[in-house]
């Protein structure tokens, strides 16, 4: 069985998917089994979704929120029964969406999505002639679109951070760190930081961005050191309701993530374990800027220049 992304650019098919999709069938690498193995293992229903995201078989906030809608997809277009009502079908997508978010909580894209996704079905499921088809019908649709709006939307980060850099310097040639999963692991296929430092689960208004751990400290020493930081995240990931890092929500992992390999205790008995999956980066370090995919912004100017944005929608 062949699997294929739904946009036709050839370039991303040159890199590594994460995401394997066609109506009715969705698949996801398995990038625990990596670099050993190259699994894909079929997503057929929503709790699998969830267990696939709470499992961190697939990383990065965008690509979360994409499996968890598209496995809500996959499900709702075997689900077609005309023997169910409209009413049923809304409640079974909204409870299925606030599920789906309860996987990773600082993720914020997963978040955003069901919101977006909630509003649509509600709206939807109160059209004149609606029906339980027609409903499933809209629902693959949206979740459809939002991969093919995630990989358009890769491309554009990385062309706004590529040309911003190159004119900061003035030459042709820049050297960068990157740090988190920052290609097409971490999302539809394309990757969202080519040539910039991070990337993001959740930046909020005033700048302050929540990444896997080990960001905060890489923000510190590039401020010190007078290096150019920088985080690259679509517009999903940015909340503008939070005003400042301390309201994030911070994800703590089981601690035999970090006791245990493959199944086998490596630490001695007794051991204590705080495992938070990330950290937050107060705005004041990013003193590269943000990179989105509608242009790069400086943290100060992130809020106005995304609710302009929204304002043109």
């Amino acid at each position: 069985m062949r699997f294929r992304l739904l946009s036709s650019d050839p370039k991303s098919a040159m890199s590594l998917e994460a995401i394997r999709y066609r109506r009715g069938s969705l698949q996801i690498l398995n990038q625990l089994l990596l670099p050993q193995q190259s699994l894909y293992e079929e997503i057929g229903n929503v709790r699998q979704g969830w267990e696939a995201i709470r499992a961190m078989k697939v990383r990065g906030a965008p690509a979360i929120a994409i499996v968890g809608c598209l496995s809500l997809a996959v499900e709702l277009h075997d689900k077609r029964s005309a023997e169910e009502s409209v009413g049923d079908l809304e409640r079974f997508v909204l409870d299925s969406l606030n599920y789906l978010v309860s996987a990773r909580p600082t993720a914020v894209n997963m978040a955003q999505a069901a919101q977006e996704l909630g509003c649509f079905v509600q709206q939807e499921a109160k059209r004149e002639g609606a029906t339980a088809k027609s409903l499933c019908e809209s629902v693959i649709n949206w979740a459809e679109a939002m991969l093919d709006k995630d990989l358009k939307d890769n491309r554009n980060i990385g062309d706004h951070g590529a040309h911003h850099l190159l004119q900061q310097v003035g030459q042709d040639k820049v050297i960068v760190l990157t740090h988190c999963n920052t290609g097409s692991l971490a999302t539809a296929g394309y990757g969202t930081a080519l040539a910039i430092f991070v990337g993001a689960d959740r930046v909020v208004a005033n700048g302050d961005t929540a990444n896997k751990v080990g960001t905060y400290q890489l923000a510190i020493a590039a401020k010190h050191h007078g290096i150019p930081f920088y985080v690259a995240a679509p517009s999903t990931s940015c909340d503008l309701s939070l005003e400042h890092g301390g309201q994030i929500i911070i994800e703590e992992r089981p601690s035999q993530e970090l006791t245990d390999i493959s199944g086998v205790r490596v630490a001695a008995p007794g051991i204590g374990v705080w495992n938070p999956a990330f950290d937050v980066t107060p705005h004041n370090l990013i003193t590269g800027g943000i990179v989105t995919e509608v242009g790069v912004f400086a943290p100060s100017e992130l809020q106005a220049a995304l609710t302009r944005t929204v304002s043109k929608e």
